[in-house]
């Protein structure tokens, strides 16, 4: 089975070392995908709300609950290794088979504010998947890289285009953010991976 045939696809971005290790994917979800996930995400996926001392968002595990079956084949076992072996080539690391996959919601008046999500032991490597039904600069939602921990301090602005995908390095630089919604749901898909201990 192809990668492409999974759903996901992220083909062979350039990485990108500033101002962390991270790569931009204009179209990494194929478009039947994109329809049905969006069509359980806005009807009947059981969305749980979160709230944290820098976040608000409604989530939860791909991997934990029964899923349709158009939706379930996207996060089967061989799509996840194949996901897996491109994220592994992309930035020359390997991983273990450990791997998290947490669907996240952003309504109106909702943010995620600067972090890094650097935690000793955890995830070493993020891939986000948008899927929306068209948001604009207006609506918010935007997903913001920093060169610090300083909100002023932007290194570039993304818009949350539906299939598109933002893959990088989690480390104690890797500063990002997501700027308030002001309309719409914004759907981001979250893989986590973790990288295999390198011995010196």
């Amino acid at each position: 089975m192809s990668v492409a045939a999974t759903g996901f696809d992220i083909g062979r971005p350039d990485l990108q070392v500033a101002p962390f290790k991270h790569i931009l994917v204009d179209r990494c979800l194929d478009p039947h995908a994109e329809t049905a996930l969006l069509d359980w995400f806005e009807r009947d996926a059981p969305w749980r709300l979160v709230e944290t001392d820098f976040y608000e968002q409604y989530e939860f595990s791909l991997f934990h609950e029964t899923l349709p079956p158009a939706v379930a084949r996207l996060f089967d076992e061989c799509a996840m290794a194949a996901l897996r072996r491109q994220l592994s080539e992309t930035f020359g690391v390997s991983f273990t088979p450990r791997l998290n996959a947490i669907a996240h919601k952003l309504t109106p008046g909702q943010r995620i504010a600067i972090h890094n999500d650097y935690l000793v032991g955890e995830e070493t490597h993020r891939l986000t998947v948008q899927v929306n039904r068209g948001l604009d600069v207006e609506a918010g939602g935007l997903f913001m890289l920093f060169n610090s921990f300083d909100p002023t301090d932007i290194h570039s602005i993304h818009r949350p285009l539906s299939r598109s995908g933002i893959g990088f390095a989690i480390g104690p630089d890797s500063h990002h953010a997501v700027s308030r919604m002001h309309a719409g749901e914004r759907f981001t898909i979250v893989f986590s991976f973790y990288a295999e201990p390198v011995d010196f």
